[in-house]
């Protein structure tokens, strides 16, 4: 009766932890794209007509002793600071996501070998679609131009299905294809897939589905995400001086490539012992 309680209640902490690792992923994501609206905005007031004009609003804010406010420079201050507490907020939210994650990996160590590899693999599900969803590189060409400043010349925030679209819309069909492929169908069907092998764990064809899969992991994980990364950063890397800052969807995708290859080994030694 005491084991049956304790399995229960294990049910429900572990439903809790995947509930909580959702909503910290959503609100990682929400404040990640608050973060990126601002960061546009505020890049596209830092061309060099709007810096032109801006010395134009603070000269006659100047000249008429503060009567004229000067209202862009108001809204690009209150801008930043958005753009600030939208980024920390972000962070907040991913080391939320990070301390939950901790908690579900802990407690999958009391679980059974089925439900530790089912509990991984939602959890491996849940960081790559957000892994996905996320930006995971922002791109800034700027150059200091004599009177003006640090004038902007281009700006791209940049996620894997943003750079499939992009890599589609530039014809590059046979890149965004294979990127595509492999940093999302793949890994999605193979997520899926072992969870619903993990499940169905004594029929004779989940063996055959794990030994393929695994197989096709060796070519469908790290090497293939490493080379779309530098294939978004060098495809923006072509100005005068360029400022690259790594966002939180490269670390929601590095914990997916981890987990499912942890999950991969977990389900693979589960049907090893359940007979074939």
């Amino acid at each position: 009766m005491m084991n049956e309680v304790l399995t229960y209640l294990k049910y429900i902490v572990a439903i809790m932890l995947l509930l909580a690792l959702t909503h910290f992923g959503f609100q990682t994501y929400k404040n990640a794209k608050l973060y990126e609206a601002r960061t546009i905005t505020i890049t596209n007031q830092s061309n060099a007509s709007a810096l032109a004009q801006g010395k134009i609003d603070r000269f006659t804010s100047a000249i008429s002793f503060g009567l004229i406010k000067n209202k862009r420079h108001e809204k690009l201050t209150q801008l930043k600071k958005e753009q600030k507490e939208y980024k920390e907020e972000s962070e907040k939210q991913f080391y939320y996501f990070l301390y939950t994650l901790a908690l579900i990996t802990l407690l999958s160590i009391f679980c059974i070998s089925a439900h530790q590899a089912l509990l991984l693999a939602f959890s491996s599900l849940i960081s790559l679609i957000y892994g996905l969803l996320n930006p995971i590189l922002m791109v800034t060409i700027h150059k200091h131009v004599e009177h003006l400043g640090d004038v902007v010349l281009s700006f791209e925030s940049k996620g894997i299905l943003g750079s499939i679209t992009k890599l589609f819309h530039g014809g590059e069909n046979m890149v965004a294809l294979t990127i595509l492929l492999f940093s999302v169908v793949i890994p999605l069907i193979k997520i899926i897939t072992m969870i619903f092998v993990i499940l169905a764990k004594e029929f004779d064809f989940a063996h055959t589905i794990v030994t393929f899969f695994k197989v096709l992991g060796k070519w469908s994980m790290i090497d293939v995400f490493v080379v779309s990364v530098f294939l978004v950063y060098f495809t923006s890397n072509q100005g005068d001086v360029t400022h690259a800052e790594i966002e939180v969807g490269l670390y929601l995708f590095l914990i997916y490539v981890l987990l499912s290859m942890v999950t991969a080994i977990l389900t693979h030694r589960l049907l090893v012992k359940s007979p074939s």
